[in-house]
């Protein structure tokens, strides 16, 4: 019989621990960055969009409900990730104080480095292409002006431009600490490795 592998075994062995939440509207490359680093540091990803899409199939839930409700298992699931020893990495925006608040806790209660890690891209009809080429999951925007498939009832005559515009150019960033925010238009390895230059450079005191 097989032997299961333990994820914590990914994590460099020479490295803190690290939790890093990621931010940065729709179509920003986060999920892409998050991925890569994960390739170099190893550990878990938690895509915030997987749990909501999933707690949508089959719900007579409002969309703002459900989402609440994933952000709920979101930290329940990174708490007991952090406890079996791995690295974490949250791709979900950051748009409000809880998430970081949630974030960090979890970072101190077991003795993880906290990164927050902001993609950005400052011209809209780049976020609105990027997110127009994807397949989108039930809980995405297809751009933006065109909100979430499960959410556009709840959505109706609200100014959906207005409202990216307030959710996500503005998001909440911590007022100091380990923070990266990165211009994520061009090159993503490029993107990629001045994150972990940040990262790797500031832990390797620790």
């Amino acid at each position: 019989m097989g032997t299961v592998k333990d994820p914590a075994s990914d994590n460099p062995p020479s490295q803190p621990r690290v939790f890093i939440q990621m931010s940065g509207a729709p179509g920003s490359g986060k999920s892409t960055l998050a991925r890569l680093l994960r390739q170099s540091l190893g550990g878990v990803v938690l895509d915030h969009d997987v749990l909501r899409s999933s707690l949508l199939e089959d719900t007579n839930l409002t969309f703002d409900t459900i989402a609440k409700q994933a952000y709920n298992l979101q930290w329940a699931l990174a708490r007991d990730i952090a406890s079996q020893g791995c690295n974490i990495i949250i791709d979900s925006p950051c748009n409000f104080q809880e998430g970081l608040d949630q974030g960090s806790a979890i970072a101190e209660e077991h003795g993880m480095v906290y990164w927050y890690v902001e993609c950005r891209v400052a011209d809209l009809d780049v976020l609105d292409q990027r997110m127009r080429a994807r397949t989108p999951m039930r809980s995405q925007r297809t751009g933006v002006e065109r909100p979430p498939e499960a959410a556009r009832v709840e959505r109706q005559g609200e100014d959906s431009r207005a409202l990216f515009r307030r959710r996500f150019e503005a998001p909440c960033r911590p007022s100091g600490g380990n923070v990266a925010e990165v211009d994520s238009m061009g090159d993503v390895e490029g993107v990629r490795d001045r994150v972990l230059e940040r990262i790797l450079g500031a832990t390797s005191g620790v």
